[in-house]
């Protein structure tokens, strides 16, 4: 298989860069033989992929190089199911994602991982019942938050911005392709994934802390909502300006839906999965702050 490589990306955090993994050589022959198709699915018995939520979402399959025979060139793999283009198909090994798990950088936290493809195995009968990307409305639309942005998904769910802007843009309404970082921008980036230094650079950026905002809109700028996962990454949401929240899981696409798959009044209140801390409200004015 010289020549030929496959790069694994495990699709978990929402402010962090993903993990990457890549096998060659013998081992890939191992690997692709575990991902080689035994059953393509109809499209009556066709499942979604995991619709955008907090934790993980499966694994995102490439091919580098060298194409291998009977493989997609890209695909997203979840519950033992492998999703591409026009493609869906049952694996050799359904426990493709356990083995993953043997695979991971050391400071990956692997208890972590391996509970969120429980969790996600749990749930996937649950996500096949939503339609990928849906958004609600909710009426009448009656403006509530003057100075927040409005909840249009369609201009972040493109292929030349989705996979390039994280939470974090999506929460202060800033573009910039780089997923950006809180504290990157002025040279104060987080040291550890806590409330205390997430925040400081968010401050650093010129955010606002604003920990009595208790869901209330500013009168200038707009109300967004930090969020930990503990040691492991962050997460952000903006409240729109008919007075409810959204966010953009890191390269997936944005949802107005929690991890239950509910509708998002408070994220206090919120299923965010395993981002169990809520850190703080904060305000983002707008022009006021660089993020980067």
């Amino acid at each position: 298989m010289k020549g030929q490589k496959l790069r694994i990306t495990i699709d978990i955090f929402s402010g962090r860069e993903n993990p990457v993994v890549e096998f060659s050589g013998k081992k890939l022959a191992e690997i692709s033989a575990r991902l080689a198709p035994t059953r393509k699915f109809q499209t009556k018995e066709l499942g979604l992929p995991p619709v955008p939520t907090l934790g993980y979402r499966g694994l995102v399959v490439e091919q580098l190089g060298m194409p291998l025979k009977d493989l997609p060139g890209a695909f997203r793999l979840a519950s033992g199911t492998a999703f591409g283009r026009e493609i869906s198909y049952a694996m050799a090994d359904e426990a493709f994602e356990d083995f993953v798990c043997g695979s991971v950088p050391k400071e990956f936290p692997i208890d972590d991982f391996k509970r969120e493809i429980v969790r996600l195995k749990e749930l996937h009968e649950f996500w096949n019942k939503w339609r990928l990307g849906d958004g609600i409305v909710w009426p009448p639309l009656k403006i509530k938050c003057k100075c927040a942005p409005i909840y249009e998904p369609d201009w972040w769910n493109v292929s030349t911005r989705q996979p390039f802007n994280n939470c974090y843009n999506y929460a202060t309404n800033y573009r910039t392709n780089t997923f950006a970082q809180p504290g990157r921008a002025s040279g104060a980036m987080y040291n550890e994934l806590n409330c205390t230094e997430v925040k400081a650079g968010a401050v650093a950026d010129e955010l606002i802390n604003s920990p009595s905002a208790d869901n209330k809109c500013p009168n200038e700028g707009h109300l967004v909502a930090l969020v930990i996962w503990p040691n492991v990454d962050y997460h952000w949401y903006r409240k729109d300006v008919f007075g409810r929240w959204s966010h953009k899981p890191g390269g997936t696409a944005v949802t107005n839906l929690d991890n239950s798959g509910n509708t998002i009044a408070d994220p206090r209140n919120a299923d965010r999965g395993g981002y169990t801390d809520f850190c703080t409200f904060m305000v983002v004015k707008h022009g006021h702050i660089k993020i980067s």
